[in-house]
């Protein structure tokens, strides 16, 4: 193991999570203006952060310097059914400096291959990831 820690949350949305490294988030329900973060938001933060570290460690690999962007927008929805509960649609779009889409494609696949979060979450449903042209 490189790496182990451990969230605790004993209050839902309305509180913090602790962490085991001795930090801790604070949490708010989506829908309200209260100071904290919501599943939403760490949900987005960190799969866009896993995949472009990846990403990033990918180009570094190549010997190519290079930026790179992954940007996650994470939704809530109500499930169809009445009282079957929410789930989240997840969308990612990546692109990279200086590549064409063909190119960026190869490399952004080859991180959803090796990304952690990814790994986590490629079977869903409700994900999808967009390999786009760099826009300054």
């Amino acid at each position: 193991m490189l790496y182990s820690v451990t969230a605790t949350n004993h209050e839902g949305i309305h509180g913090s999570v602790s962490l085991s490294s001795e930090k801790s988030v604070p949490t708010a329900h989506p829908l309200t203006k209260e100071e904290g973060f919501n599943p939403e938001e760490l949900m987005a933060t960190a799969w866009a952060t896993c995949l472009n570290a990846t990403i990033q460690a990918l180009l570094e690999s190549q010997k190519q310097e290079r930026q790179s962007r992954v940007e996650v927008t994470c939704e809530l929805h109500r499930e169809a059914r009445i009282g079957t509960g929410y789930f989240f649609q997840v969308n990612a779009k990546a692109s990279i400096e200086g590549l064409t889409t063909d190119q960026s494609e190869t490399i952004v696949q080859q991180a959803h291959q090796r990304c952690p979060i990814s790994k986590l979450i490629s079977q869903s449903q409700t994900i999808s990831l967009q390999t786009v042209e760099w826009d300054t």
